[in-house]
């Protein structure tokens, strides 16, 4: 049975093809490909530079607990590595990605959980758009010089799926461009699942409402920097997806004031469900500390709360026909037709051009099998009912 598959490019006919993979033969081979991303894989860290790296020890005390110590040296043989290739490129490439001016980009909104990955991937199908590559948003400052080399190499050793889910995953596959600026900044969200214990600093960076000016300008700069580099590499309009910058509209429109928004949400009970599964899967492959899951539930009601407050204050920011919101439920029932609603919306193009591709790639994914939870425990049930009431009123779920 297949559980999974995914939309991929085909560099050499510029189109894409549906690859599917059946979950059964991972089960037989991929035991130690995930034990290897568990126990020393660098994680999001793979693409940091060598000053980058040891600024972010320095930053955390360089409190790196025993049982992360080979992953902070894989870390950092990677970022000597890094260091070497990200200055060959800049000395190649910096003053033509600098005068870039990039086509205004398409945002991909949602918190996460919510089937913004579907949605990106379905919009990728697209061959008139671009997106970042997960290749290219962890190697945000080498990807021009090193994938050629580099993409074989991971490939044999990278997991061929997702800790979290069933989503299958490749470093061709789209991927949210918040690793790529977590590498650039060291200022994310991200970071809290690497040093727990500043998961108070980290987290500030979700929506950046409370951080000071010079870190939003550091964000800002980087964000712009690095569409104008996957622009000068691809010279079409990108995709881009971060749950994150569901809560940012504000400093996104001030870096790109003609970009498009679509936003696609989810019933805030199976977002938090799924969440807290994700938040738990995904930790011991990034972390360089040990982790205090104590709090996690309260923690993610509280970021759902701080992404929305700021998407509901910032909404109106965006231009008149420049915004498309969708539900995952009716995306997942009628496929299809929600995509028509969303290109006739942002006037994206003609959908007919692409539908036989998107049916493709529905074909593939038809068997995929999402993951089941157990019931919620009531006090949840009522905590997330009474803070996250907005969201059931605006979308119509029941609470």
């Amino acid at each position: 049975m297949i559980h999974g598959a995914r939309c991929n490019v085909d560099k050499r006919a510029g189109s894409r093809k549906t690859v599917a993979v059946p979950l059964t033969s991972w089960n037989r081979c991929m035991s130690w490909r995930e034990h290897i991303a568990e126990s020393v894989g660098p994680g999001p860290l793979i693409g940091l530079t060598l000053r980058d790296w040891l600024s972010l020890l320095a930053d955390n005390r360089w409190a790196v607990d025993p049982p992360y110590w080979c992953r902070a040296a894989a870390i950092t043989c990677s970022a000597i590595v890094n260091s070497v290739f990200s200055g060959v490129e800049w000395l190649l490439y910096d003053q033509s990605i600098r005068a870039c001016e990039p086509p205004s980009p398409i945002f991909v909104l949602g918190i996460w959980r919510s089937g913004t990955t579907y949605l990106h991937n379905l919009l990728a199908c697209d061959n008139r758009l671009a997106f970042p590559s997960m290749y290219e948003v962890l190697y945000p400052r080498s990807f021009l010089t090193t994938a050629w080399f580099n993409v074989p190499l991971l490939s044999m050793v990278m997991p061929r799926r997702r800790p979290q889910d069933n989503v299958t995953i490749d470093l061709d596959d789209p991927q949210e461009d918040e690793f790529a600026l977590n590498s650039l900044t060291r200022e994310t969200y991200v970071m809290s699942s690497t040093f727990p214990r500043r998961m108070g600093h980290y987290d500030r960076f979700l929506t950046f409402r409370n951080c000071r000016p010079d870190e939003i300008e550091r964000f800002q700069v980087a964000l712009r920097w690095l569409v104008q580099k996957l622009a000068y590499k691809k010279r079409r309009p990108l995709l881009l997806k971060s749950p994150a910058h569901t809560g940012r509209i504000r400093l996104l429109l001030q870096v790109f004031p003609h970009a498009k928004f679509v936003h696609i949400h989810r019933n805030p009970y199976d977002v938090f469900m799924s969440a807290r599964h994700s938040a738990l899967k995904v930790a011991p492959w990034r972390t360089l500390q040990r982790q205090n899951v104590s709090g996690l539930e309260e923690r993610l009601i509280r970021q759902y709360e701080e992404v929305f407050e700021a998407f509901f204050a910032e909404r109106h920011l965006i231009p008149d026909g420049h915004l498309h919101e969708l539900s995952f439920e009716a995306l997942e029932t009628d496929t299809i037709a929600e995509l028509k609603k969303l290109y006739d919306a942002l006037h994206l193009g003609a959908f007919d051009t692409i539908e036989p591709t998107v049916r493709q790639y529905l074909s593939s994914v038809g068997a995929y099998k999402k993951n089941r939870f157990e019931d919620m425990d009531s006090r949840w049930r009522k905590e997330i009912a009474y803070r996250c009431r907005r969201t059931f009123d605006e979308w119509g779920y029941g609470a």
